[in-house]
């Protein structure tokens, strides 16, 4: 995920590293459900919180959860239950069987396994650019709320841009050859398609070659893509998502062997080096295939693209306006 940084926010590393130090990293304790920290993002025990590498600066953020199964909650609280009817002969009332509920949690979280994850943060100050790994908007308002709480001054937006990623989306999919695709950006061989109506039908096309006439019938039907597969410059495949998301990001043969080193210790540096090198003009050219990005206020693009297309979103917003009004927002 993409997020342009607010101006005004111009803090040292060493500001950075200060801010992070008190909100370390703790494994949860005994009865914890629960911890979240930052943590070495070189991945060595005591090493700095935030690392730069040719001006771009990493963090990573800990997660760890304990989780133990609603149902063996419920079987042990209804146990105890058993056995206070069975003795005193009265059955408990709300507020005591949620608190029994409480208690039965509190003495299995000693016994459940931890799961941790990690989410890498880079911040480009330079160009004004925070960039999260977060495979869910839950995820990444996490990570967000983690660094507002310690950086002051920080404030972030998503970035939009002039033409909706599902419109562009949709123009490239229509389009009767390759020519007409943006410079640097190839559609693959993936995509899924959904329509707005009340029956939600969707297709997913899967090592499909996209640019023929059963896919265009599908969006000339009124089912819009909202996930398509692109790679970009020959080097970065990714699967561009309706939100702007970038997902399954993975660089192609022989790009990660052009850092030139094997030597552990300064792998971390080169893979961070080549891996922002790649992805800053990555994302120049996605927004500048998007036509250009957004100001703060600003109204989408999309009415100025081609009447074909037009017509496609104009129909998908009437289908929508007749569906229910409680559907789930989209992915």
């Amino acid at each position: 995920m993409v997020y342009r940084i607010g101006e005004g926010f111009a803090p040292t590393l060493a500001d950075v590293q200060a801010a992070l130090m008190p909100v370390e990293f703790v494994p949860c304790g005994a009865s914890q459900e629960k911890s979240v920290g930052w943590v070495p993002p070189r991945g060595e025990a005591h090493g700095p919180l935030v690392e730069s590498v040719a001006g771009q600066w990493i963090l990573k953020l800990m997660i760890e959860s304990k989780a133990v199964p609603g149902n063996v909650v419920r079987r042990k609280a209804d146990e105890r239950i058993a056995e206070i009817e069975a003795a005193t002969g009265r059955k408990p009332g709300k507020k005591e069987k949620r608190d029994l509920m409480d208690d039965v949690l509190l003495s299995l979280l000693p016994q459940a396994f931890e799961r941790q994850s990690t989410v890498l943060v880079w911040m480009d100050l330079e160009n004004r650019r925070l960039v999260l790994n977060a495979g869910s908007q839950g995820k990444a308002d996490e990570v967000m709320s983690a660094l507002m709480n310690v950086m002051g001054g920080l404030s972030v937006s998503l970035i939009q841009t002039l033409t909706s990623p599902q419109a562009a989306m949709t123009q490239w999919l229509l389009a009767p050859t390759a020519d007409e695709w943006p410079a640097d950006l190839t559609v693959e061989r993936e995509t899924v398609l959904k329509s707005t109506g009340e029956d939600a039908a969707s297709v997913r096309f899967t090592r499909h070659h996209l640019a023929n006439d059963d896919v265009r019938k599908h969006v000339l039907e009124g089912k819009l893509p909202t996930q398509l597969a692109l790679s970009w410059d020959g080097r970065v495949a990714f699967v561009l998502t309706e939100t702007l998301q970038l997902k399954k990001l993975q660089f192609l043969d022989g790009v990660m062997d052009e850092s030139g080193t094997d030597k552990k210790e300064d792998r971390f540096d080169a893979d961070v080096a080549l891996s922002t090198g790649l992805l800053g003009p990555l994302i120049d050219s996605l927004i500048e295939a998007l036509g250009g990005e957004m100001e703060l206020g600003a109204a989408a693009a999309d009415q100025a693209l081609p009447n074909p297309l037009r017509t496609v979103l104009n129909s998908t917003v009437a289908m929508a306006a007749a569906g229910t009004d409680d559907e789930d927002p989209p992915f």
